[in-house]
């Protein structure tokens, strides 16, 4: 497998960058970015237009708990997208072994829904943090709403 994290540090689609460009005030047009590169996983376009139907509020990118976060993809009953169970140890192994620290990786992307941060982007990245047994990781947060945005910054 190729060095993902080089190849990410190379396009500066790392949490670096991505720190950047938030300090400028256009961590959204880093996202989009990201999710339109196709690198470090794969090319999603239908994602990025869809956080283009409505205004956004964002945060980040800043650094959390893996406890914090809530997956929305894995091989655990219950999740929205539920994954072999062989799929996912196989891939999030691979990645695993490309894993240096958190701050050479993208950040995770989360939805905040009423209370809860969902990884909507980096949930195999997410899985493969845990096997490596960090505590943390770096996310960007999205907010449907001003409100929650505000009320959310309070308490991180």
């Amino acid at each position: 497998m190729e060095n993902i994290v080089e190849e990410i540090r190379q396009l500066e689609l790392d949490t670096l960058s991505a720190k950047r460009w938030a300090e400028a005030g256009d961590v959204e047009a880093w996202v989009h970015k990201y999710l339109l590169s196709g690198k470090g996983g794969r090319s999603n376009p239908a994602f990025s237009e869809g956080l283009k139907r409505e205004k956004r509020w964002w945060n980040g990118p800043i650094e959390l708990p893996l406890t914090a976060l809530s997956p929305a993809v894995g091989p655990e009953p219950g999740l929205e997208y539920e994954v072999d169970p062989a799929y996912w140890q196989a891939r999030t192994s691979q990645l695993a072994e490309t894993f240096t620290t958190p701050i050479d990786l993208p950040p995770l992307i989360v939805e905040y829904r009423a209370g809860e941060l969902s990884i909507r982007d980096g949930n195999t990245r997410y899985g493969a943090m845990k096997r490596l047994g960090w505590p943390t990781c770096w996310v960007i947060i999205w907010y449907n709403s001003e409100s929650d945005c505000e009320v959310h910054s309070k308490i991180l």
